[in-house]
């Protein structure tokens, strides 16, 4: 008999499990995500040192940790709303994250590729930020958006920071 620990019905919600890479911080969620999208802006990429972010929305109390500690990094955006990501204390996976921007109170992110096999079980719902989409990305999703729907800036990011496509090279041709 296979039992698949990744999926567990209890009435009618659906239990996913998943965690970080060293195996010591697991975690648990307890019903059908809110959103799940796909995000190319530059924040989510240095935070996963990827080319995007899968980003899992649930309630913050369909969410749970089982077990571990998670360390946390904390920083405003350039529309100041404030994130806070949270990490496996040991390996440094970074697990989940809050943002203080209106359509996102009261819930919880989830990094898309932490849950157990079948890892990729839910449907984009959106991409965002698509104006620093890596030129190799092909992203289908229901909703395409350049920025985010409620992005307004309110200040103005470093050019590591911005998303903004540049044309610098840092290897001449000749040296190539």
């Amino acid at each position: 008999m296979v039992y698949d620990f990744a999926i567990v019905l209890k009435g009618s919600a659906m239990i996913k499990t998943g965690g970080c890479l060293c195996g010591e911080t697991r975690y648990q969620t307890s019903a059908e995500p809110l959103r799940s999208s796909v995000c190319h802006c530059r924040y989510c990429q240095l935070r996963t040192g990827s080319a995007f972010g899968v980003s899992i929305y649930f309630q913050d109390d369909e969410v749970n940790l089982l077990s571990g500690k998670l360390d946390y990094f904390s920083y405003s955006t350039e529309s100041g709303h404030n994130v806070k990501n949270e990490r496996c204390a040991i390996c440094g996976t970074n697990l989940f994250w809050t943002i203080d921007a209106p359509s996102y109170l009261g819930l919880k992110g989830v990094a898309g590729g932490t849950f157990d096999p079948p890892t990729f079980w839910f449907k984009l719902t959106r991409s965002v930020f698509s104006r620093s989409k890596a030129s190799f990305c092909e992203i289908i999703a229901p909703e395409e958006h350049v920025t985010h729907p409620d992005y307004v800036p309110l200040k103005q990011d470093e050019e590591r920071l911005s998303g903004k496509k540049t044309m610098t090279s840092a290897v001449p041709k000749d040296e190539c």
